[in-house]
């Protein structure tokens, strides 16, 4: 299956309930306008991107002479994309680099560690994980696996060690390999906890710290945050904490898997002007892909790629 095909598959919920408004719809009227508005708000979107989409397709059907319902489709997700900020350079691409992945427990992050590695080692990447959250037994468990799988170092500790200790000693491990992309997973941390977000920067400190002395010169250090997009709002809200206490450098959105809205990555990608990196749509290696916004706002309104 394509990325496309994927996305429609990840995306069927909103399809599917933007489709009746464009079906049923016909002639664009003010009915028209205020269910799609209503589908939007529902989608995840939020009210303010909701109302702001409505009110520039209302514009644009007016200067195009749009008159069907069907013939905004095109116009919809053309203008849905403009809400995606496009990354200057991939950051698991342009290397040296390393790649810290924070979230709340349950998003996806050991996953989307592991998945990647596996992708970027098959490219040729001399790729290190660092297994930093020593508070779950499973998330070292389940790194080892991955590790195996995609034949890469996982750097890690016993349970219950200092997190921050632990970047540390994955950089300096990083180092004596000479290694150009390390990656590092991080213990879930809820947005709500301040204690525990103080906590997740002093991470992210030391690993910049330790970073800035590689011997081949300093490694440009990341902060991605991981979201499940069934989350809605919330995943928001989470975005805004995660984003105030340690500056993203960008978004990974997990489990597409149509019991997502999808809306909620337009929501965050407006509000903290952030790239998303990868987007995943499925269990396998390869259904964590690169973000397309294009092709994701089409899937979105039901359009064909």
């Amino acid at each position: 299956m394509g990325l496309f095909d994927s996305l429609k598959r990840g995306l069927e919920r909103s399809r599917e309930a933007l489709n009746e408004v464009f079906y049923f719809g016909g002639e664009v009227d003010e009915s028209f306008w205020e269910e799609l508005e209503d589908t939007l708000v529902m989608g995840d979107m939020g009210g303010e991107i909701a109302m702001r989409v409505t009110d520039d397709l209302r514009e644009t059907a007016a200067r195009k002479n749009l008159k069907t319902a069907e013939q905004l489709r095109g116009a919809l997700a053309e203008r849905l994309s403009e809400f995606f900020v496009e990354p200057a350079f991939d950051i698991f691409d342009d290397t040296p680099s390393c790649v810290l992945f924070v979230g709340i427990n349950g998003a996806g992050k050991t996953t989307t560690v592991g998945k990647i590695a596996s992708a970027e080692a098959h490219a040729g990447k001399n790729v290190v994980i660092g297994s930093a959250d020593t508070f779950r037994a499973a998330a070292i468990e389940q790194l080892d696996v991955w590790g195996q799988r995609a034949g890469v170092p996982v750097i890690k500790r016993d349970r219950g060690s200092d997190p921050a200790s632990v970047c540390y000693d994955v950089l300096d491990e990083a180092d004596k390999r000479g290694s150009d992309l390390v990656l590092i997973d991080t213990a879930g941390r809820l947005h709500s906890s301040p204690e525990l977000m103080r906590e997740l920067a002093k991470v992210v400190k030391v690993t910049r710290k330790r970073a800035e002395a590689c011997s081949s010169g300093p490694m440009p250090v990341h902060v991605v945050l991981v979201i499940d997009s069934a989350t809605g709002q919330n995943g928001l809200s989470q975005a805004q904490e995660f984003n105030e206490s340690l500056g993203l450098d960008g978004i990974i959105m997990t489990k597409l898997d149509g019991t997502a809205k999808g809306g909620i990555a337009l929501a965050v990608a407006e509000q903290l002007k952030l790239p998303i990196y990868r987007i995943g749509v499925g269990e396998q290696v390869e259904d964590l892909q690169r973000f397309d916004a294009r092709a994701f706002c089409r899937a979105l309104v039901g359009l064909e790629d």
